[in-house]
């Protein structure tokens, strides 16, 4: 895509999303009971927030002119097409969430650990079901009373290294709707990848967590990727399908094509923007009171998320796959499903957790970097030509 095919939105993305993260974190700092308010309204599961309302409506436009665009007959042909959905799986599910763990112990546990501190520990829940005296050691922690409540206290790495985790087996649902319509990738099999995608969280989720963190066996937090999945694909798809309907039933095709899409061009990346706007004013008091630790846990996430990007990508064009088809293949990976992998660290290790703040970091970088992959996509378009 040329650049002088690009809306002014689109064209200075990057520089809107700065000057919102910006605003976002000044808005909290100046105003923050207005921002916890905001960030108070969500529905919870065991106590975590899962679904952010204010959160959910702007998801809702983000999507919404998205889904409405997709010709759903074509979404039945997109899902045929084997090739595509197999490496996004096996992407997504058989490497991604062990390169995201040897990438995070190689930098937390190893390379960074000394930054972290050797000795620094962290005070987390402890695991659902486990009743062990004061004293007693599990895993890599020892049983603590903290203000009259037995907790788990183990080193600071680890924690942040099973938020990393948490990201890692939660690979993108709905956002990558919108990085795969920047990219002009193919909506239609980005829709059907994102739904068989929400599907396997569902079965492997938990027992890819269970494994990977070896905190015993993780249960399913099925409410959480319910709600979550309800709340950010289901109900900007079918309102899309509906009015899509409706709409061409009533008006046509012309005008549904030349003014109602129109209309919608701008909608999805100003609700973006304002959806930046309130994550940073919920967030940027943790960000601003930790700004080496993120940098610590912001590195591993950063070259995981590239490293997955690159390996998609090359594979798609090793497989012919069309540009439309790779540009979403690569993408859905190596974005993170960041509101779920928040609710999870939330439920798991507590709220003040050094996990729920890794997952917190996954949100920093996710609009900024994959941004920088968008980009790569449309400036590489001709290598699949």
């Amino acid at each position: 895509m040329k650049t002088s095919d690009m809306s002014l939105f689109e064209r200075y993305l990057t520089v809107w999303v700065g000057l919102c993260i910006v605003a976002g974190i000044l808005l909290g700092k100046i105003a923050p009971q207005f921002a916890a308010t905001l960030d108070g309204m969500s529905l919870d599961v065991n106590g975590a927030p899962v679904v952010s309302i204010p959160i959910a409506v702007c998801l809702f436009f983000m999507m919404y002119p998205i889904m409405v665009k997709i010709d759903f007959d074509n979404v039945v042909k997109a899902g045929k097409s084997g090739r595509p959905v197999w490496l996004t799986l096996i992407l997504n599910w058989g490497i991604k969430p062990f390169t995201m763990y040897a990438l995070s112990f190689l930098f937390l546990g190893i390379l960074f650990k000394s930054f972290i501190g050797v000795e620094a520990t962290d005070i987390v829940k402890m695991p659902f079901g486990l009743d062990l005296p004061v004293g007693a050691f599990h895993g890599a922690g020892v049983v603590v009373l903290q203000d009259g409540v037995k907790m788990l206290e183990i080193p600071l790495w680890r924690s942040y290294l099973a938020g990393c985790i948490l990201l890692g087996i939660a690979p993108c649902t709905a956002m990558v709707l919108v990085w795969g319509y920047l990219a002009r990738g193919n909506d239609g099999l980005t829709l059907v990848m994102v739904a068989i995608n929400s599907l396997t969280m569902l079965l492997l989720y938990g027992i890819l967590g269970g494994f990977l963190l070896g905190v015993g066996r993780l249960p399913v937090p099925w409410e959480a990727l319910l709600l979550s999945i309800g709340a950010y694909v289901a109900l900007p798809l079918i309102a899309g399908y509906l009015s899509r309907k409706l709409i061409l039933a009533t008006r046509g095709e012309q005008w549904f094509k030349e003014k109602f899409l129109h209309l919608l061009t701008p909608v999805t990346i100003v609700a973006l923007l304002i959806t930046l706007v309130l994550l940073f004013s919920f967030k940027g008091e943790v960000i601003l009171a930790n700004p080496l630790t993120i940098l610590w846990i912001a590195v591993p996430l950063f070259i995981q998320t590239v490293f997955i990007f690159g390996l998609g990508y090359g594979a798609a064009k090793l497989l012919g796959l069309s540009y439309e088809n790779a540009a979403p293949s690569a993408m859905i990976g190596a974005s993170n499903h960041f509101e779920v992998a928040i609710a999870t660290s939330v439920m798991l290790f507590g709220l003040s957790s050094g996990a729920a703040l890794a997952t917190v970091v996954g949100v920093l970088i996710e609009v900024p970097v994959m941004l920088m992959l968008v980009r790569i996509c449309q400036k590489t378009q001709n290598w699949f030509d």
